[in-house]
């Protein structure tokens, strides 16, 4: 369906115009500016748009009771009144035979007609993946998946960082022990040591004298020579070398230093090791979401092939799409308002002023390859096919090839 002819009457800036859109398939309203412009394209959204259509703050002109706006769409015509800030909307067949739940037919059949191709394109990139989603059946909630995926990607941030900051595993000396030796012991040691040295010297003195003494007593040589055997026998047990244990004594502070470095790097590899299997694991779960939401998206049907979305928003043939050219913007755009509008081939465009020649011939040519009828609202150029001036339909000019 296209708009056969659109009638207004006091609604916004419109005193009462009637326009009969020809055969061409861009219908240019023009004019300056606060003119009345805009008022008819959104007289066409309002007429057909239910609550959404109707947020307009004052739909009714100045010194008006009433406004109203008729759509002939060739099968059915639609007329919406407002009045006494309430709105009631009509709908007949072309017969005249009127349907019931006329806003519920038309939210049926119209139910995008907001979609402003033009729009789109000037739209953030979080915006435009909003809009997208809106016209996208997924089974999956991919804001979801993106917030899983950024706090797995924070986490394995985390987790490289601390890697790197413990820098490479240190060498490590299997030859050293992992327990120090205690000082305790070896001065345990050097006390008996030296305590049985002191026994042997003592023996030593006793053999001396009591060799002395046979020399003098001579009497008591039978006790003497039990004695003295006792005495050899102690003596002859070989000396503990004093030295080498007060060496190790010195030695040991630096073994344990050796210790407790070979240790700590023991402990360092190991956490080392621990941070790459969490770091590979973290990869493993990030891979696997990229995997789920790339087939969730492999599922969905798109309004326009090559297009797509990812954590930052719109994208088209893999690439983000405010990086795509002019364009190929507006095409894409074109194409998703015309997938959002199937039945109703119409479709808006404020702003139209901001188009260059290319912007519309691409427009025009994409809305008549595909019977597609465009609104497009822009300030006079002299090439409009609808000039409006103080709410009022002025001229009718050569219509836009």
């Amino acid at each position: 369906m296209h708009i056969v002819e659109l009638s207004i009457e006091n609604f916004k800036r419109i005193r009462a115009i009637s326009i009969e859109p020809d055969d061409s398939s861009a219908v240019v309203i023009s004019g300056r500016n606060a003119q009345g412009k805009t008022s008819v394209l959104d007289a066409i959204w309002a007429a057909l748009g239910g609550r959404e259509g109707n947020k307009s703050v004052k739909p009714i002109r100045d010194g008006a009771d009433q406004a109203r706006v008729t759509l002939n769409l060739g099968d059915m015509i639609v007329t919406r009144i407002w009045r006494n800030g309430t709105t009631a909307v009509k709908v007949q067949s072309a017969d005249g035979a009127e349907y019931k739940s006329p806003q519920s037919l038309l939210d049926t059949l119209f139910g995008r007609m907001s979609f402003d191709p033009l729009a789109f394109t000037r739209l953030s990139a979080r915006d435009q993946k909003e809009m997208l989603l809106k016209q996208v059946t997924l089974d999956v909630d991919i804001d979801k998946l993106d917030a899983e995926r950024e706090t797995k990607f924070a986490e394995r941030t985390e987790v490289g960082r601390t890697k790197k900051a413990l820098g490479e595993p240190p060498a490590i000396d299997p030859a050293i022990a992992h327990e120090e030796t205690s000082a305790r012991e070896v001065l345990g040691q050097l006390e008996e040591a030296m305590q049985h040295n002191q026994s042997v010297r003592s023996a030593i003195e006793a053999k001396e004298k009591l060799v002395h003494r046979i020399e003098q007593l001579e009497k008591e040589l039978d006790q003497l020579k039990g004695w003295l055997g006792d005495a050899e026998e102690n003596a002859t047990t070989q000396l503990v070398d004093e030295d080498e244990l007060r060496s190790r004594l010195q030695a040991l502070d630096e073994v344990n230093v050796a210790i407790r470095s070979n240790n700590a790097a023991r402990e360092q590899s190991v956490k080392h090791a621990e941070l790459e299997i969490e770091y590979a694991d973290l990869s493993e779960q990030i891979a696997a979401i990229d995997a789920e939401k790339a087939e969730a998206l492999a599922r969905a049907e798109f309004p326009v092939d090559g297009l797509g979305f990812d954590a930052d928003g719109v994208t088209f043939a893999g690439i983000p799409f405010s990086q795509a050219s002019a364009a190929e913007q507006i095409r894409v755009s074109m194409a998703m308002a015309m997938a959002s509008n199937p039945k109703l081939r119409v479709i808006r465009i404020m702003d139209g002023s901001l188009l260059d020649d290319d912007g519309m011939r691409i427009i025009t040519d994409s809305a008549r390859e595909h019977g597609f009828q465009v609104w497009i609202e822009r300030v006079a150029d002299g090439g409009a096919a609808f000039v409006i001036e103080d709410g009022e339909l002025q001229e009718v000019a050569d219509a836009v090839a």
